[in-house]
């Protein structure tokens, strides 16, 4: 059996979300903040919705269970399928061998959403806690890398990894006070980790 839980991030909390394609540029100054973030918060919850009723019946069809977790935050919806109790080895076949098939489930489920919405979705979607395991991988590796470049004054290659990791080693190398690019197509995209001149 399938829980679904939504939560969606206090407003308080909220950061400015992004542009609508509507054209309009964010908050107006005559107090219509409220009728614009509405619309957008509804979409994504609406996203939220689209994506975990493709992910409910799937799982049935796979003969998996798991619960299904939604968080909208960040102008993004996340969406989480946690084992139900200790089984978390049946959801494994839904990450695959270095996230794979998780990879090319997330974009299953993005073109459920836009089958149902003709809108685009950023959707991230995460299985057993994937994401989140691989997230710490990815901060150690870039911490590694701006160690490197510090002791060696090179340029570091690191690994191909896909758009949402590249994010992840990107932030982290920022924060260290070093330079990252994303070089390489397809595939091959990666990432170098120099430190800035001047």
């Amino acid at each position: 059996m399938t829980d679904i839980r939504q939560t969606t991030q206090d407003a308080d909390e909220a950061q400015p979300l992004e542009p609508r394609a509507t054209g309009t540029q964010g908050p107006a100054d005559d107090g219509t903040t409220a009728a614009v973030a509405a619309p957008a918060l509804d979409a994504l919850e609406e996203e939220g919705d689209v994506a975990a009723d493709y992910l409910e019946e799937l799982l049935d069809t796979a003969d998996l269970d798991g619960d299904i977790d939604i968080e909208v935050r960040d102008g993004r919806t996340y969406l989480s399928v946690v084992a139900e109790g200790d089984d978390s080895e049946g959801l494994s076949v839904l990450v695959g061998e270095d996230g794979e098939v998780l990879e090319a489930l997330q974009e299953l489920v993005r073109l459920s959403v836009l089958a149902a919405t003709g809108r685009r979705s950023r959707l991230v979607l995460d299985v057993g806690g994937y994401r989140e395991r691989r997230s710490s991988a990815l901060r150690e590796m870039a911490l590694a890398a701006v160690r490197e470049a510090r002791e060696t004054g090179g340029r570091v290659h690191l690994d191909p990894l896909s758009a949402y990791e590249r994010k992840i080693v990107h932030d982290v190398v920022a924060d260290e006070g070093l330079l990252s690019e994303s070089e390489g197509d397809g595939a091959a995209r990666h990432i170098v980790v120099s430190v800035q001149e001047g």
